[in-house]
């Protein structure tokens, strides 16, 4: 068995620990090992009729082993361990590659982790893992996409129990942000319908699982907010500030097989009050309009790019 600290890890940073094998009585040990490695999966399955299908994809980073003890000495026996605590240490690096960090999903994840494995002769082999965190170290000068401001616009005819159009035209200043930031919303809403409108913000995120040829897609609403009444026939800029939550999920985009991503949603709420028998009944119709955005907990997220603001000069322990 084998432990280690809970930190996170991030590109180049050394791996160091021990495994501790605890034996009662004397054994043949034909090898002890111990593999690091890096991967991503997806798996899920769906029903086509009568028929299960299961999707699954493997994207493969690294994989580093190391033997502790080989099949055979040098004398080309088996190596005899007797009763007792032994200790076998290790250390192993991050490769200097872009990889994504650390992730798990509803049908995929993306995991780093260490697995030492005991075989002996006619029994079946004793494996022991722990995963481990990972986040990428950021580079901002590189990314210059994340201070370019983002601008979308659409015009709508408003149906049902409403007449006339609404049109917003939305900016945000910047493309990238860090968690607990403020995304300043700038709205120009011209509302050229017969109701009353409310604006609606709403941040949620988008996981997107690929494999042979087929996407499983989740998505889920974070924040939601809502502005001031605009009235017929007028025309309003509403700036609105929404913070960004501390627990925010960074997003990843430099992964083959899966990806999250976060988005801002701009929308109206068409309020029509009817009275039948007392009871008061609100009817809601949206506009809505997509803006993509890029959060960060521990990073800071661009399209086509992926950053993080952990940045470790010092090696991590992992502890006996």
């Amino acid at each position: 068995m084998f432990d280690f600290n809970s930190d996170a890890f991030t590109v180049g940073d050394w791996v160091t620990g021990v495994v501790n094998l605890e034996v009662v009585k004397e054994c043949h040990i034909e090898s002890l090992s111990i593999k690091f490695k890096g991967k991503a999966e997806v798996l899920w399955t769906e029903r086509h009729g009568n028929t299960t299908h299961v999707y699954h994809s493997k994207d493969k980073y690294f994989s580093i082993k190391h033997f502790f003890v080989r099949h055979h000495n040098s004398e080309g026996k088996l190596t005899i361990v007797n009763p007792g605590c032994h200790v076998y240490p290790f250390t192993f690096q991050f490769p200097v590659m872009d990889m994504p960090r650390s992730f798990k999903g509803s049908v995929g994840k993306i995991v780093y982790l260490l697995e030492a494995k005991l075989s002996r002769s006619m029994r079946i082999p004793k494996k022991d893992k722990t995963k481990i965190s990972y986040v990428p170290r950021a580079d901002f000068s590189c990314i210059p996409e994340l201070m370019i401001p983002q601008h979308e616009s659409k015009d709508k005819k408003m149906k049902f129990f409403s007449s006339g159009t609404v049109a917003m035209d939305v900016d945000i200043e910047k493309s990238g942000f860090f968690q607990g930031e403020g995304i300043k919303v700038i709205a120009h809403i011209q509302n050229n319908s017969s109701r009353e409108i409310k604006p609606k913000f709403c941040v949620y995120s988008k996981h997107s699982f690929f494999a042979e040829g087929r996407r499983r897609l989740n998505t889920k609403d974070l924040v939601k907010e809502v502005g001031e009444p605009i009235p017929p026939s007028a025309k309003t800029m509403v700036t609105r500030i929404i913070t960004i939550p501390h627990d925010m999920e960074p997003s990843i985009l430099d992964c083959k097989i899966l990806k999250v991503e976060h988005r801002l949603r701009v929308s109206s709420l068409c309020i029509i009050t009817c009275i039948f028998n007392t009871v008061l009944v609100t009817s809601h119709f949206h506009i809505l309009i997509h803006i993509l955005m890029f959060f960060v907990i521990a990073q800071l997220f661009v399209a086509q790019a992926l950053c993080t603001n952990y940045v470790f000069n010092k090696s991590k322990n992992v502890l006996n």
